[in-house]
């Protein structure tokens, strides 16, 4: 029999899954200014042990900005999502 915890549960992942449809593009890495002199904004990640970067400039640097923080709420969403999965265990384990 499934419990009314577990309907619950249920509804609460499909409205997170649907906050993370709605996004849009998301980059996990930091967008970081890089100069001495000439201060010029990059994107860097790093990747197999190794730092990626490119060079943004002004007009892609908010574009980069607005997809890594896509990132963390994505992993803020999938965070509080395991939570839910992990509840959903023990509830089944209780069956």
């Amino acid at each position: 029999m499934i419990s009314l915890r577990k309907i619950e549960i249920a509804k609460e992942i499909k409205a997170l899954q649907a906050r993370i449809r709605k996004l849009g593009p998301v980059m996990r890495g930091s967008v970081t200014i890089m100069g001495k002199k000439n201060k010029q904004p990059y994107f860097s990640v790093s990747m197999g042990g190794k730092t990626k970067v490119v060079y943004l400039g002004d007009k892609r640097a908010a574009k980069a900005k607005m997809y890594t923080e896509n990132y963390k709420v994505m992993m803020a969403i999938i965070d509080e999502m395991t939570l839910l999965q992990m509840e959903l265990l023990k509830l089944e384990g209780k069956e």
